[in-house]
């Protein structure tokens, strides 16, 4: 699976569920590869804008979606590595603000 297929597939499953991703293609598309570098490496999709354990269960709440994207998008608009986004944040109602890192609090 390349990046394009792979946006397509998550776009398909995510946007019923309220989850767009950026509007920025190219910053996604970076996003995708990293995931797809990262199944290859560890064997799942961990986020690639954090470090990884290479131990499935340690990294269980970064797989992507990771478990802190919700709350996240529902607080910023926005997850953790600006991947996921709301309608509105893509359309310029919500402010960009910086996503602080919730792992490990």
């Amino acid at each position: 699976m390349n990046a394009e297929e792979l946006y397509e597939k998550l776009r398909k499953l995510q946007e019923p569920k309220g989850y767009f991703f950026n509007k920025d293609k190219a910053l996604v598309m970076e996003l995708l590869e990293g995931l797809l570098e990262n199944k290859e490496r560890y064997g799942y999709m961990c986020c690639p804008c954090r470090l990884a354990a290479n131990d499935k269960d340690a990294d269980k709440d970064i797989i992507c979606p990771c478990k802190y994207r919700e709350p996240d998008v529902q607080e910023f608009g926005s997850c953790y590595c600006n991947l996921y986004v709301s309608k509105e944040w893509n359309e310029g109602e919500i402010e960009e603000a910086y996503v602080p890192e919730r792992r490990g609090l």
